[in-house]
């Protein structure tokens, strides 16, 4: 502050000078301290533990992923009660009273912090709660008791166990997270009723941790024992399959663009039989919980937007502030402060979008679909000006800038692409009129 200001400052009354906030606090500080106590202690440990140990990780994880070794990483965050968020006390770490008001808001906290450090580590820690939301989600409580408790109960005492979630298919994916897509998606994953169980034949790709993961949701279409043909928006059905079932196998870990320390793999069922207590939730019921599970989790999806492009802001501003040209720091520039003021503010409003839409006890379709789409589409943008800042050295792999730019570009496919997240958005503000003979009618 400008020590004339300051000095104008100190000339108001005592009340005037108590309204006039010049502290010069951090705006992450001053962005905790607007939050509850719990979740300000949650930030805390969120931003000490992605700087201890996802960042000094980043570099080797995105340049070698297969060979990097994560167990010390995984260890780490199932002792601090990361990997088991979503059960609470005592058998996992969510605080009881978080569980009907702030869930997704810790889920939120947790992907802006390990995704401002990596954003393939992030997800490499954030892939695991998408995996278990449909164990929480289906609402049955012999599911918790079987499943979802001893997972988290397991990691907390550092017997890590890592869930999958699987949907995508060669020929289907997006589809079934926008009502029209579902009623015509191809999915080719079917389970079979047989006594005893059920019998999973089929294939799924793109799969976050496929391949370190100790158990997975698949959704799959319940063949009809009528003979009739399955559809999705009727008869999808969600299991978990452990990795070591007779039947169920990896294939190849796809070389990506960006997120590269999260693997994304192909998973095939070959006959794979799972008994009745592997359903997850009723028969037929898939098709509402896949979409539920997935309005949970887009606002954590621009948190990983968010987390990214904030990342790539800090490595600009600090490369302002140690790059010199002409005798003096980019930062003097007003050029450059000019630039680094844009991307500065964009960050605050996805942030502030992110918040809201976590803010709400069950989140709301339109505007989670919403907030992933933003975020997605404002990360990709930050990135790219981030690297315009950086000029020829945005190229190199130190300053972590192309990382961002390529790591932020995954956002507008995963969780739905941008643009089924858009018709999402516009079906939770019209539906069908059937008194007026299919018109649309919009809700107020």
């Amino acid at each position: 502050m400008h020590p004339m200001l300051l000095d104008s400052i100190q000339r108001l009354k005592p009340l005037g000078r108590w309204l006039y906030d010049h502290s010069p606090e951090a705006l992450w500080n001053r962005d905790t301290r607007t939050l509850p106590l719990d979740l300000q202690k949650r930030r805390w440990a969120y931003r000490r533990f992605a700087e201890q140990f996802i960042a000094p990780l980043a570099m080797e994880a995105d340049r070698d992923p297969e060979g990097a070794d994560l167990r010390l990483l995984y260890l780490e965050a199932g002792r601090r009660g990361f990997l088991s968020e979503t059960a609470p006390w005592p058998f996992g770490t969510m605080p009881w009273r978080a569980i009907w008001r702030r869930h997704i808001f810790h889920f939120a906290l947790k992907a802006e912090e390990f995704c401002a450090a990596c954003g393939g580590l992030g997800l490499a820690l954030l892939f695991h709660d998408l995996g278990m939301a449909p164990l929480l989600l289906c609402g049955d409580w012999g599911i918790w008791r079987r499943w979802l408790w001893p997972i988290c109960y397991a990691n907390r005492r550092g017997r890590i166990r890592l869930v999958s979630y699987a949907i995508t298919e060669p020929e289907a994916g997006s589809d079934v997270e926008e009502s029209e897509g579902a009623t015509c998606a191809r999915f080719q994953t079917t389970a079979r009723k047989v006594p005893g169980g059920y019998v999973i034949r089929g294939q799924k790709v793109f799969i976050s941790g496929g391949s370190r993961c100790d158990a997975v949701v698949v959704f799959a279409v319940l063949e009809r024992e009528d003979g009739k043909p399955a559809q999705v928006a009727q008869d999808f059905t969600a299991f978990i399959v452990e990795r070591s079932r007779a039947g169920f196998r990896i294939g190849r870990r796809e070389r990506k663009l960006g997120q590269r320390a999260c693997d994304a793999a192909q998973l095939f069922f070959d006959e794979v039989f799972v008994p009745h207590s592997h359903r997850i939730g009723p028969e037929r019921s898939g098709w509402a919980l896949n979409r539920n599970v997935l309005n949970y989790s887009r606002a954590v999806v621009g948190a990983i937007a968010l987390g990214i492009a904030r990342g790539a802001v800090e490595a600009a501003t600090r490369f302002a502030r140690e790059t010199r040209f002409g005798g003096k720091p980019l930062l003097a520039y007003s050029e450059v402060q000019l630039a680094l003021a844009e991307l500065w503010t964009i960050t605050m409003a996805m942030r502030a979008m992110v918040w809201q839409s976590a803010r709400y006890p069950r989140p709301v379709q339109g505007i989670a679909a919403a907030t992933k789409a933003l975020c997605a589409d404002l990360g990709l943008y930050v990135a790219n000006r981030a690297m315009e800042l950086l000029g020829d050295y945005s190229y190199l792999p130190p300053y972590g800038v192309e990382k961002a730019m390529r790591d932020v570009r995954l956002n507008q496919i995963y969780e739905g692409t941008n643009q089924i997240n858009l018709l999402a958005v516009i079906e939770s503000l019209w539906t069908p009129d059937i008194v007026g003979g299919g018109a649309t009618s919009q809700r107020v």
